[in-house]
């Protein structure tokens, strides 16, 4: 089986920080990792200042929210929404993600993520951003048998 083990170079676009616009919720963010870090608040205004953030910022400024009591029950349905949103908005980077076609995507880090990515320093991690990526990728490989 190919793996992909690392979200850069020519598979940047499988990464959150991949600039590119997303519209979730009625807002558009320049990257899904913005959207992302905004609705880790339940404030309007928190969703509405990330619309301006860049990946890094949006990452930084995210740490510093108050994090809405429901976030460990909605961070992985929020997200996978994110996701969504940026391949069915982004016809292209659809397209890259079929070219995938069954390779394991792996969001490899170094930074200790072990939720959202494996950190080949820790030799672990459930992946779960690549998880969720490898389940639209085969519902949109189904749509596309039909």
């Amino acid at each position: 089986m190919d793996v992909i083990a690392r979200f850069r170079e020519e598979y940047e676009f499988l990464s959150n920080y991949y600039e590119v616009p997303v519209t979730f919720r009625g807002l558009t963010y320049g990257s899904s990792e913005a959207a992302y870090q905004a609705w880790k608040s339940l404030d309007p205004a928190d969703h509405e200042r990330f619309t301006q953030l860049r990946p890094h910022q949006s990452k930084e400024e995210g740490r510093k929210l108050t994090i809405r009591e429901d976030w460990e029950d909605v961070k992985v349905s929020i997200m996978d929404e994110i996701l969504r949103a940026k391949f069915s908005q982004n016809p292209e980077l659809l397209e890259k993600l079929l070219a995938t076609k069954q390779a394991l995507l792996v969001e490899g880090n170094h930074w200790k993520d072990t939720f959202w990515g494996f950190d080949s320093n820790l030799g672990y991690g459930q992946n779960m951003l690549g998880q969720l990526l490898m389940r639209i990728r085969a519902e949109y490989q189904g749509k596309l048998k039909k």
